[in-house]
């Protein structure tokens, strides 16, 4: 394998390989003497053995990866390697089959030749409905030559996964979720988002089902659902797994799958085609389907909703689907009174339809601009359909997991108060209403138009009118407050007395780099701080790049003091009137008035130097450094500024000059700091009163009219 396939790998590639900081590595490779050394460059940056860096990696404990997530991404850039000798399906094919195989006679392969090992699948696949035919394609055109010889090493390479794993399982899911890296694009194109598929089958409710239920998947496609499924099963629930897809090559793929989880003949049944095979085992208690994908353009609502009316056929009393489709027909407005809108109208009334999800872009990652939403459907007697339908749509909200266990958890909470509104539990993102009222709306959309009643009861809303008094109160005082400093209106002039310098009085010039050799300038670094090492409260402020060119306001991230003695025991804390510069990834200065904030790098400190005989002022230094910076920026395409921070000419101002430059660039800070105080609060105040007038808890009263 050493010898087959290479594995060339940057520096950036290392970092996230070990989960560190790119500027780490660099670090490591300077000062550790064992650390690989480059194979090659590749326009102008060093490229190393991955396998050397791995191994490295391993033997140092370096880094921030398990072992065994090192392991296995070795196996798999390894995979990634045979891309070029073998098209994409026939490897990852051959190689699921191989874990198959190897599961299947729980003993590695790696020992045996390939005849053997092809005598082995054809004993345990006599029928080849599993893993023998993508054994023998390894010998297909242009490749029999070469079989034995790939298929050895395959071999090897699927007992290095399953080594590197926990179970064959898990080793055959590392190789699905490189399909996209492998190039095998056909296994992921119609399997929704991981994140979104943990949940659907949550919703299902397998975890509270009694054991030796039946659990189906139409449109198996490479059998994500299923696999979810089972793995909210209880290890010993005894279940029977139904799936059909109409591509034999799925079906296949499905089967490998399902027997690494040791779900065996008598528990599984993949079958070619559309149908399920239900006359053998009986009426499924859960359907987990994602309809299958169409274009825009030939997509039809009626169609769609059709395929759902016939999922839902297949339901009992009391059993479950849950259906993820397009958006156009599952939740949003169609034409009143036409024969889709009949038939969605048809799923609230006869007390099939329990819950409705509409979901944002990016459900399928494939089709990103494909917009999906969920239905719950379960087939309840009449005389326990209580009429309720829960709405919710996630469509402005990221598909994290905390949102979709939010909604997990309300869908679960319905079901269990028998799809009836408890009382004691507010949906978080959903709200639940009548039946009727979509009902009694021809084409109208599946989603909530008003907020939950018991959203007026939040403390948020509650003391809105108390936090709108306290802001305009707070605007009085900053006006009164611009009255006394400027005058009756507030706008006593600025003055800055500025005129046209003559020619016999010739500005001196500095750098930078200068003033640091003059030690008039002390340069100190910022500090590498991890991301987990970050809070939002308390301890000292850290001045990332982002807060020192104003993108985000500081004091947003923080350190605790005991953090930053323990993990950075050189670090150093700023002092007043610190000047505080970045370059990456735009030029900033910042100057820090009151100290104690800690630098993260690439920012660094300049720190005047006061007992100097031409001290410089901070706040000159700064307003000088953004004009010289502004001349030299970095142009499009280039990667940094045509001048370095040390090279940047600046005016060396005599001591008159700067005092009365810098008491002018007080006074603008100080009119500037009022100004903005100002602007917040107007900012805070129209987000208050706008949030409360659309959610409805708001009201305007007529202003009171005085003499």
């Amino acid at each position: 394998m050493n010898e087959d396939v290479r594995w060339s790998i940057s520096y950036a590639e290392i970092a996230t390989l070990a989960e560190v900081r790119r500027p780490v590595v660099t670090t490591w490779a300077r000062r550790h003497t064992d650390f690989p050394k480059p194979i090659r460059r590749e326009a102008g940056r060093p490229l190393f053995d991955g396998r050397e860096v791995v191994d490295w990696l391993l033997a140092t404990n370096h880094g921030n990866a398990s072992h065994q997530r090192l392991r296995a991404e070795l196996a798999l850039h390894t995979l990634a390697g045979w891309r070029d000798r073998l098209p994409a399906h026939v490897l990852v094919n051959a190689l699921t089959a191989l874990i198959c195989l190897r599961q299947q006679q729980d003993a590695p392969l790696a020992d045996s030749e390939w005849a053997s090992i092809l005598r082995q699948a054809g004993r345990f696949d006599a029928e080849d409905t599993f893993l023998h035919a993508e054994l023998r394609a390894l010998a297909g055109p242009g490749m029999a030559h070469d079989a034995e010889r790939v298929g050895t090493a395959l071999a090897a390479l699927a007992d290095e996964l399953v080594e590197a794993a926990y179970t064959p399982a898990e080793a055959f899911d590392w190789v699905l979720s490189a399909r996209r890296r492998l190039g095998a694009n056909e296994l992921i194109a119609d399997e929704p988002a991981p994140v979104l598929t943990q949940a659907l089958a949550r919703l299902c409710g397998i975890a509270e089902m009694e054991d030796g239920a039946i659990l189906a998947t139409p449109h198996a496609r490479s059998g994500d659902l299923l696999a979810a499924m089972h793995a909210q099963a209880a290890s010993d629930a005894g279940h029977t797994y139904l799936a059909a897809d109409p591509d034999p090559a799925f079906t296949r793929l499905v089967r490998r799958r399902m027997l690494v989880r040791e779900v065996y003949e008598f528990q599984l049944d993949v079958t070619i085609g559309t149908e399920l095979a239900l006359d053998d085992w009986g009426d499924p208690d859960v359907v987990l389907c994602a309809l299958p994908y169409e274009p825009g353009e030939t997509r039809d609502a009626l169609t769609v909703l059709e395929r759902v009316e016939a999922i839902t056929d297949l339901l009992d009393v009391g059993r479950t689907a849950v259906v993820l489709g397009p958006a156009d027909a599952l939740v949003r407005p169609l034409t009143p009174h036409s024969d889709a809108d009949r038939l969605r109208r048809l799923f609230l009334s006869n007390g099939l339809l329990k819950a409705v999800v509409s979901l944002p872009d990016g459900a399928f990652p494939y089709r990103p601009g494909y917009r999906t939403a969920v239905w719950v459907l379960t087939r309840t007697p009449e005389r326990e359909r209580h009429g309720m339908v829960l709405l919710a749509d996630l469509s402005s909200r990221p598909l994290i997991e905390q949102v979709l266990d939010s909604l997990v958890e309300d869908v679960h909470i319905f079901r269990s108060a028998g799809w009836r509104n408890d009382r004691r539990h507010t949906p978080r993102h959903a709200v639940i209403l009548p039946a009727k009222v979509l009902d009694d709306r021809p084409g109208t959309a599946f989603t909530p138009q008003h907020r939950p009643q018991e959203s007026r009861y939040t403390r948020a809303v509650m003391e809105r009118p108390e936090r709108i008094s306290g802001l305009e109160i707070r605007l009085s005082e900053l006006v009164e407050e611009a009255r006394q400093l400027y005058g009756p209106g507030g706008q006593a002039e600025l003055r800055t007395h500025a005129a046209l310098r003559t020619e016999d009085r010739p500005v001196r010039r500095t750098t930078v780099g200068r003033m640091l050799r003059e030690r008039r300038l002390r340069r100190l670094p910022g500090h590498r701080i991890k991301d987990e090492h970050l809070i939002s409260d308390g301890g000292y402020a850290v001045l990332t790049p982002a807060e020192v060119v104003g993108a985000v306001p500081i004091g947003g991230r923080r350190i605790d003091p005991l953090v930053l003695t323990a993990a950075y025991e050189h670090a150093n804390l700023t002092q007043p009137g610190d000047v505080i510069v970045t370059s990456t990834p735009d030029f900033g200065v910042y100057v820090d008035e009151e100290g104690l904030c800690v630098v993260a790098y690439p920012a660094h400190i300049l720190r005047v130097r006061p007992d100097v005989e031409r001290p410089v002022r901070p706040r000159v230094l700064a307003a000088l450094l953004r004009a010289a910076s502004a001349e030299h920026r970095r142009v499009n395409g280039a990667v940094r500024a045509s001048r370095r921070l040390e090279d940047l000419l600046i005016p060396d101002l005599t001591l008159d000059e700067a005092e009365r430059y810098d008491a002018l660039l007080a006074e603008i800070a100080r009119r500037d700091a009022l100004l903005r105080a100002q602007i917040a609060a107007l900012e805070d105040l129209n987000r208050l009163t706008a949030a409360g007038l659309v959610d409805g808890t708001l009201t305007l009263l007529p202003t009171p009219h005085t003499d």
